[in-house]
């Protein structure tokens, strides 16, 4: 007979009621209670991972990223509002808003935690950095309004953090490997970088025994070359030859023999050094950006051998594994959901040339490559005119109307059109006649639009890659209702309308760019241009680095110098509300307005600095025990702001994070080659 079951032998964490017995011959447990419970456990688990699964999809969905960014963006337009503010808002309102952006910050990263493991998690320093600032902000917040209420003074120091959101956010791949980039350069850029300012070092102590004893003047009768440090900063300005011959025309004038001191030390560090350093630069980039393509081919093949492990089957016994053409459409679906029936065929055709109906892992694994080329896709329909008036449409006049339009003929005669609107756009436009003729050049650019339309379906007319058509017609009917606009109230009195005006100019003039279209060199050019916009675009969000450092910059020195309107009867006026300024070269160049009393300004004194032009103007307040800290802050700032500018240009690749420690076998492949298409 068979005997009952022990307690030992039963199920961990399973126990029958004692009046839920199965009855079989005396018998406590059923034969296929195991089974069961294994049904029961695959349920769960699917349950599970279709829970996961959805909320994977969610996190990666469009809106979810787009919503982080939108928070970000907020965040960091707070500054805008915030002491010291361009538009000031109550302490309590800007505090709401940045408990917002935090806790939406917080969300996600509770959201992204669920959908990866633990362990990843924890070990991942983007996902730590994310919750060490977002704790620090909620401290700072909590401190500052506390000291604020009770009448305290108290410094915002966690905005300076907030720029590191962007980079640290999952959607930041891009910036990360921007700054990966740049801190794989540095070590090489810094010798060259040290040794440049040894030279200069050098050449500011041979300055000082040269020139310091010699009792000579500048301009505005001040000491020459007497003291080391302005040597330094002289010297290092003449490197941006921004003060350059100014700086050695007292030199110059007491003996032209000591030119060659100057000659010598541009030829040194202006030139040798300065390509030098760029050439540096440009070789370790290169060799860094070939490391960080071969990882990326590298993580998408790894990753796709490992799709492929699960999506496998074999052919008969001994035969290799393969993916169906079934399965291959599904995995595609679900990649790209929004890519035609017939875009699918014609990948599948590439991949499976000879129509077996399965592909082999090195076909599967150029899917990736596959779905990265871009595909334009025409569609041949009729015209609507065509297909409510067939017999106007197809007559003899009809067909010599689109003939005419798709000849270059026509081409050049809008050129010409454009050429001479060049011309009368320079004129005035008080005169009567240039501004009917603006009427008249309007009607022309306006049949020029309606003839195209009439000759090209609108749809393929406007399809996405067409980006002539696109801006030919938005340019020319915004002029149109400008003009219509700016006419309007021009003859309703009492209004100027030179805002509007200024449009209406604007968009005379940016018409001319049509001319670059007729000459295919400079159409080869602007194509390029557009296509690498989205990557200039992406790491332009580099430019968060200069947040940073406007907002050290407006703790630092707000409320240091001041700008007077142009009709203001101040007397301060003479030296920016500084007595510390009177008498400068950055008061006498009326540079008030460069100061640091808003994020604003703050930005723009960044880019002058980086711009070069005048920097020294614009620090001539080094002199005065005021600034000694600006150029402590500009050094680095510049130099940091300029490095990271220069990767604006780099190449759009999508660097995916992946585990190196387990690796398939057999994921050299060779290059994917597509000679079928």
């Amino acid at each position: 007979g068979q005997r009952k079951m022990s307690e030992t032998e039963k199920p961990k964490g399973h126990t029958l009621p004692k009046d839920e017995g199965l009855t079989n011959g005396g018998n406590n447990v059923s034969s296929n209670v195991s089974d069961e419970l294994t049904e029961v456990g695959c349920i769960v688990y699917y349950k599970i991972c279709k829970i996961f699964h959805r909320l994977y999809l969610l996190y990666n969905h469009w809106f979810m990223q787009m919503l982080v960014y939108v928070f970000i963006i907020i965040n960091l337009a707070l500054a805008l509002f915030e002491d010291p503010a361009v538009v000031p808002l109550p302490i309590w309102a800007t505090s709401t808003i940045e408990i917002i952006c935090l806790s939406a910050f917080t969300v996600r990263m509770v959201h992204y935690a669920k959908v990866i493991p633990r362990d990843k998690f924890w070990k991942d320093p983007k996902n730590i950095c994310i919750i060490v600032i977002v704790t620090l902000s909620f401290i700072d917040l909590t401190i500052y309004g506390a000291l604020k209420a009770t009448g305290y003074f108290a410094i915002r120091w966690s905005r300076v953090l907030r720029p590191l959101l962007l980079v640290n956010v999952t959607e930041g791949r891009q910036l990360r490997r921007a700054f990966r980039s740049i801190r794989n350069a540095l070590p090489q850029i810094s010798y060259v970088f040290f040794l440049f300012m040894f030279s200069v070092l050098v050449f500011s102590l041979m300055a000082l025994k040269l020139f310091g004893k010699r009792g000579l003047l500048t301009i505005d009768g001040s000491p020459y070359f007497t003291n080391y440090l302005d040597i330094v900063f002289d010297l290092y300005v003449l490197v941006t030859t921004a003060n350059s011959p100014d700086v050695m025309m007292p030199a110059y004038n007491y003996s032209v023999f000591f030119t060659v001191f100057f000659i010598l030390y541009i030829v040194i560090n202006t030139y040798t050094f300065m390509s030098f350093f760029l050439a540096v630069v440009y070789n370790n980039y290169k060799k860094y950006l070939k490391e960080e393509v071969r990882q990326l081919v590298k993580a998408r093949r790894f990753k796709m051998c490992r799709a492929f492990s699960l999506l496998q089957e074999t052919r008969g016994e001994g035969g290799e594994p393969v993916v169906t053409q079934a399965k291959w459409n599904h995995l595609v679906k679900l990649v790209k959901p929004n890519i035609s029936i017939a875009h699918r065929e014609l990948l599948w055709s590439v991949l499976d040339d000879q129509n077996k109906g399965h592909i082999g892992k090195i076909a599967f694994v150029q899917l990736a490559d596959l779905l990265s080329i871009q595909v334009i896709t025409v569609k041949s329909q009729p015209h609507p005119i065509q297909i409510c008036f067939p017999s106007v449409y197809n007559s003899s006049v009809s067909r010599f109307i689109r003939y005419m339009v798709r000849t270059r003929v026509f081409v050049y005669v809008y050129d010409l059109i454009i050429l001479v609107n060049a011309v009368f756009i320079g004129l005035d436009e008080e005169n009567p006649v240039v501004s009917n003729a603006e009427w008249g050049f309007l009607a022309l650019y306006m049949l020029e639009i309606i003839l195209k339309l009439y000759a090209t379906e609108p749809r393929a007319f406007f399809a996405r890659h067409h980006f002539w058509n696109w801006f030919d017609t938005i340019i020319i009917v915004s002029a149109l209702f400008g003009t219509i606009i700016n006419s309007a109230l021009k003859h309703s009195g009492g209004y100027t309308s030179r805002q509007i005006l200024d449009i209406v100019f604007i968009l005379r003039v940016v018409r001319l760019i049509r001319l670059v279209d007729s000459i295919k060199r400079f159409r080869a050019i602007i194509n390029t241009l557009i296509k690498i916009g989205p990557t200039i675009l992406t790491f332009g969000q580099l430019i968060v680095v200069y947040y940073i450092f406007a907002m050290v910059g407006m703790e630092l020195f707000k409320g240091k110098v001041q700008f007077f309107e142009p009709n203001s009867t101040s007397p301060d006026q003479e030296y920016c509300g500084n007595p510390l300024l009177k008498g400068t070269t950055f008061a006498k160049l009326n540079y008030c307005k460069n100061n640091f009393n808003n994020v604003v300004s703050s930005f723009i004194v960044l880019l002058e600095l980086t711009v070069v032009n005048q920097w020294h103007d614009i620090l001539h307040k080094y002199r005065s025990k005021l600034i000694k800290g600006l150029l402590l802050f500009y050094f680095p700032g510049s130099r940091t702001v300029d490095g990271l500018l220069q990767r604006m240009f780099e190449t759009d690749l999508r660097h995916e994070d992946f585990n190196e420690e387990e690796e398939p076998e057999n994921i050299n492949f060779s290059n994917p080659v597509f000679d079928s298409v």
